[in-house]
């Protein structure tokens, strides 16, 4: 009988447990910029933070479309470092990983379409009659941040299964592909088709130089760049480009040491990614004011409901009843230890929306905007909602998830793996 929420074997397992711990340290440091940048937003010096994240380093790239403020530098530059670290991820999960079995795939693939639908759904539901172009944010409340859901985890000490935390990570994981396809199909103005076919180019070089195991930074990196750049002017979202060069690093190609390129990757850029460019991101895009009238023009704005519904029901529904419904029909289920109200407190981590929230935000609306402050201020309402949630529901079982921890970790023979590895055969997908 099928199992959901099985766990992985061991090499997949330690793969999953490095991301996991990568990420929750990369969360706290994202959760810091955030709160650090909403303290200095309702603060007396508020207009200082204003004029912080306005300030254009460049003012003489206009030729280049790179008069760019910092805000922008953070969100069209900064995330595709992120972005490139996600396209190895994708690739090493759809090549390595859990979603190259179509039947271990489906699971987080129905439950990332469920969470993504249903809080479109709703956000539309609430803002299609409205005026000023409010229905154009409906994907919004879709995303789900992988960093910001493991910081609360982590703050909760909750030692969830690792069934369910590795269902977390890929969830996130294909969640963040439609999102890419989302900001590349619906959220471009305009398309210069020069610059497009030109970052090609690039993006070909360096395809065949990682393909050939020619890993030199000094050829690498500013290949990278001219495809941000060329991207970045054919009115494409840059951070597109950091998809595709993520993508065309090969994953089972291994050096004399036993690592796959990609793994080598992503070793060298994760870090970069979570502990540099995501908080810097979140500092730079959380400084909303929360003040005097401001306040109650935000909570009448049906963009604000919409968004914060979407990720605090959307997002739980969607997940948790796709989920449901996958079991009931296909007759599986749940691993041993697991219950369904684990899996209701993993769907309400995932309502837990920042990084791709704020940034189709500002696709949507326009950085600066009004309308982008009150994107700002509904994504950390219902992220904040959605985690006090998560954490009611998960803090109640986490007896029971350190006990399943100590079981999973045990190694009484210390040959490095635990036990539990060893005493049940590896899921079929990965025999």
């Amino acid at each position: 009988m099928t199992r959901l929420f099985q766990r992985s074997g061991w090499p997949e397992a330690k793969v999953v447990a490095d991301i996991l711990r990568t990420e929750t340290v990369g969360g706290g440091l994202l959760l810091l910029g955030a709160v650090v940048a909403l303290v200095w937003a309702n603060s007396p010096w508020s207009a200082s933070y204003l004029t912080l994240s306005q300030f254009v380093p460049w003012p003489g790239g206009s030729s280049l479309h790179l008069d760019l403020n910092l805000a922008q530098w953070a969100a069209d530059g900064l995330l595709a470092i992120f972005f490139f670290v996600v396209g190895l991820e994708l690739k090493r999960e759809f090549v390595a990983g859990d979603l190259r079995n179509p039947r271990r795939a489906a699971l987080p693939v129905v439950a990332a379409i469920g969470g993504m639908a249903l809080p479109a759904v709703i956000y539309l539901g609430v803002n299609l009659a409205a005026d000023g172009g409010a229905p154009r944010g409906w994907a919004i409340p879709t995303a789900t941040d992988i960093a910001f859901a493991l910081a609360v985890l982590a703050v909760l000490s909750s030692h969830l299964p690792s069934g369910l935390r590795a269902f977390l990570l890929t969830l996130a994981v294909v969640d963040d592909l439609f999102a890419i396809m989302i900001i590349a199909l619906f959220y471009t103005d305009h398309l210069s088709l020069l610059p497009l076919l030109g970052a090609l180019v690039p993006i070909a070089i360096f395809t065949l130089l990682v393909q050939r195991g020619r890993t030199w930074w000094w050829a690498l990196i500013p290949l990278g760049i001219s495809a941000w750049g060329l991207m970045h002017a054919s009115g494409v979202h840059a951070t597109v480009a950091g998809v595709l060069l993520g993508f065309a690093v090969p994953v089972l190609r291994r050096d004399r040491h036993g690592h796959g390129l990609a793994e080598r990757f992503e070793h060298r850029w994760r870090p970069i990614s979570a502990g540099l460019a995501v908080p810097v991101f979140a500092f730079l895009a959380a400084g909303v004011s929360f003040r005097g009238g401001e306040l109650s023009t935000l909570v009448t704005d049906p963009v604000v409901i919409g968004i914060a519904a979407g990720l605090v029901f959307g997002k739980c529904i969607g997940i948790f009843g796709s989920t449901y419904l996958l079991a009931r029909f296909t007759h599986a289920e749940l691993d041993e230890g697991i219950t369904w109200s684990d899996l209701l407190g993993v769907a309400l981590l995932a309502g837990i929306g920042f990084t791709v929230s704020l940034l189709i935000g500002e696709l949507a609306f326009g950085p600066g905007s009004e309308r982008d402050e009150h994107v700002k201020a509904a994504v950390l309402v219902g992220s904040l909602t959605s985690a006090l949630l998560a954490s009611v529901v998960l803090l109640r079982r986490n007896a029971v998830y350190r006990r399943l921890h100590e079981q999973e970790t045990r190694d009484d023979d210390g040959d490095g793996v635990p036990d539990v590895y060893q005493q049940y055969p590896a899921p079929e997908a990965e025999r």
